[in-house]
């Protein structure tokens, strides 16, 4: 035995947990073993280049007029019924906490009493800082514009002390619901019609099947505060409504559920839109949701496209949020973790 090995202890006095380390490595080896085809292809991984992060490390940033401290939004959910409330509430109380804005569910119940305000009434648990937005679809405002009645929407956002509208777009979930509405206009001209008005910002978005190029292309050249893509790949509206027909109906149009448009198929539109439009580009901002499950999609994403951008989730949330509120806590830790670590080690490809 040499000298070195007389004098060195088997284990060291300052890593206690050294022993019980190397047995969970010699036990789990063969389950660590990873096939290459598994290997994730969107990211150079560079090792080299930083230290880990710091707790909070991801920088400030300006996104729809206010500063948040992390790239992530609450999608639009629900709302009217105890357990919305219960969601918003925590949803609301988490924005404040981590630095994201939030987008309320539909606010349709609002428009002609305030009986279920108080499940959306968060502004007081967010704050004044972030963003937060109220919700109508494009069925109710084309009815508003109908029975000339749009100052509703005004006084919808101020009840809500919102920072302004997301108008989400859904003619295949009303067109499949059992008790859906008929549109009687294209959607993009009520848009303008409300953009003639409005003294808030709006941001469009649809409601789980996305834009295809020639739709993205008309929004992009409308004075809207941002898009937000709720492409196909999430919870698909359309899906869900058929889901509640009558069987004959569920056989007949369930491939309708599966046309639409994903999330990175529509940041490659954008990419293509932001060169052929060229000053006539008139919103600069996107929200990414849509099958957006893992912080890394996100990441991938809002680095992939060539406007500023932030991504979206709803079920995620939704799943965390129902109970306690350290739950959705620690869910959204994780999250910010994992995308303070990818901002110092991966670089998209």
């Amino acid at each position: 035995m040499d000298k070195l090995e007389k004098t060195t202890p088997a284990t060291l006095p300052d890593d206690p947990t050294a022993a019980s380390r190397k047995r969970d490595h010699i036990e789990l080896a063969l389950q660590s073993q990873v096939d290459r085809t598994a290997l994730d292809q969107r990211f150079f991984y560079e090792p080299m280049l930083a230290a880990h992060p710091e707790s909070g490390s991801w920088p400030p940033f300006s996104f729809l007029g206010k500063t948040l401290r992390i790239p992530l939004w609450v999608s639009s959910m629900t709302g009217g019924t105890e357990m919305a409330r219960t969601i918003n509430f925590n949803l609301a109380r988490a924005c404040r906490e981590f630095g994201m804005g939030m987008g309320l569910g539909s606010c349709r119940s609002l428009l002609h009493n305030e009986e279920t305000l108080d499940d959306f009434n968060v502004r007081p648990l967010i704050g004044n800082d972030l963003p937060l937005y109220a919700n109508l679809g494009i069925a109710q405002i084309e009815q508003l514009i109908e029975q000339d009645e749009l100052f509703r929407i005004h006084a919808l956002v101020d009840k809500l002390q919102a920072d302004g509208l997301i108008i989400h777009v859904n003619p295949m979930q009303e067109w499949l619901q059992p008790e859906g509405d008929v549109f009687r206009q294209a959607p993009i001209d009520i848009i303008k019609r409300v953009l003639d008005k409005a003294t808030f910002p709006v941001i469009v978005k649809e409601v789980g099947q996305g834009f295809g190029p020639e739709s993205l292309r008309q929004l992009l050249r409308l004075r809207l505060e941002a898009i937000d893509f709720a492409a196909n790949g999430g919870t698909n509206f359309a899906k869900l409504e058929l889901l509640r027909s009558d069987p004959a109906k569920q056989e007949l149009f369930q491939q309708l559920a599966l046309v639409g448009h994903s999330a990175e198929e529509m940041v490659h539109f954008t990419n293509q839109l932001v060169l052929e439009l060229g000053d006539e580009l008139r919103c600069k901002q996107l929200i990414i949701s849509g099958g957006i499950r893992h912080f890394l999609d996100g990441y991938y994403l809002i680095n992939k496209v060539q406007l500023p951008a932030i991504y979206g989730q709803a079920s995620g949330f939704l799943q965390h949020a129902r109970g306690s509120y350290e739950e959705l806590q620690a869910y959204i830790s994780l999250q910010v973790s994992g995308l303070e670590l990818a901002k110092n080690y991966l670089s998209v490809r």
